[in-house]
């Protein structure tokens, strides 16, 4: 398989079915939860779209690293929270409307501050090459396409055949889970030969992001008096982020597989951390 078929096909089509799973989750009272609870989606918010990013830069800069892989790690710290989180949150016991409303918002608001930021990331790590490699309206607009279009049909669809959408949801899943083991695949074996050298690098950077911004959501949540299942829902919308996403646009957008690599690591690695999350928001749970 060539990579412009990854890209140009595998890539965009696992993504929409992704986004069109979230969408058939959603309802339009999702949004409205942000007038419910403003503390808590502020916090998740904030933690998400900017400390994460202002993290993941501290990272590239500190760990020694190959600029490729230091950009890439920054695409993985500029993406949304991804469906994963929401079912992750809700087999922690945490606050799972809380995790659907900010997956939903940071979905949306990342349409613009993913082109925007990653820019400024290339310019930083790339050079001036950044305006050619990642123009900024067209990335919107690709972005645009590929996550808030499948997640407003599968909203249609979900308004309109409530029931069918709740079976094709579980369909989606499935096949967006198997999509992804298979994107993995593929740039593990087109990059076989770099992989060596490179996992040190990425796999000291993602296990930093992740475990960090795990912590910051967590005790910021804490720290801010939110409740215990809030607390653990943050930890988790900010600590998983949309895998599929970065590696649509490292490996689909910019072209560039070696880029990729930092967001395959991170979508394995980061059911590691999910997994630990689930234990400890299930005995969080317990001792109340």
């Amino acid at each position: 398989m060539q990579a412009s078929f990854l890209s140009s096909v595998v890539l965009p089509l696992s993504l929409a079915i992704i986004m069109l799973g979230m969408g058939l989750s959603l309802v339009p009272e999702d949004f409205q939860r942000v007038t419910k609870y403003p503390k808590a989606v502020a916090i998740g918010l904030t933690s998400q779209l900017i400390f994460l990013p202002i993290i993941g830069f501290i990272i590239a800069k500190v760990v020694p690293m190959q600029p490729t892989i230091a950009m890439g790690l920054m695409i993985v710290a500029l993406c949304p929270g991804g469906v994963s989180s929401n079912i992750i949150t809700f087999l922690a016991k945490g606050d799972v409307a809380l995790s659907v409303t900010l997956t939903a918002f940071s979905s949306l608001i990342t349409v613009l501050t993913i082109p925007i930021f990653g820019n400024l990331a290339y310019q930083h790590f790339l050079g001036e090459t950044a305006t050619i490699a990642l123009p900024i309206l067209p990335t919107i607009l690709q972005i645009f396409i590929m996550t808030i279009v499948p997640i407003c049909l599968g909203m249609i669809v979900r308004k309109l055949f409530p029931k069918f959408a709740i079976s094709l949801e579980k369909v989606t899943n499935r096949l967006a889970g198997g999509l992804l083991a298979l994107i993995i695949l593929l740039l593990v074996i087109r990059e076989w030969e770099k992989l060596p050298g490179f996992l040190v690098q990425v796999g000291v950077g993602v296990v930093l992001l992740n475990t960090i911004s795990m912590f910051l959501g967590f005790y910021l949540s804490k720290l801010l008096n939110l409740n215990p299942a809030q607390q653990i829902c943050i930890a988790i919308e900010v600590g998983l982020q949309n895998g599929t996403l970065a590696i649509a646009i490292t490996a689909g957008i910019l072209n560039n597989p070696d880029m990729a690599i930092p967001a395959a690591v991170y979508a394995l690695y980061m059911n590691v951390t999910g997994f630990l999350a689930i234990l400890y928001g299930r005995k969080l749970a317990a001792n109340q």
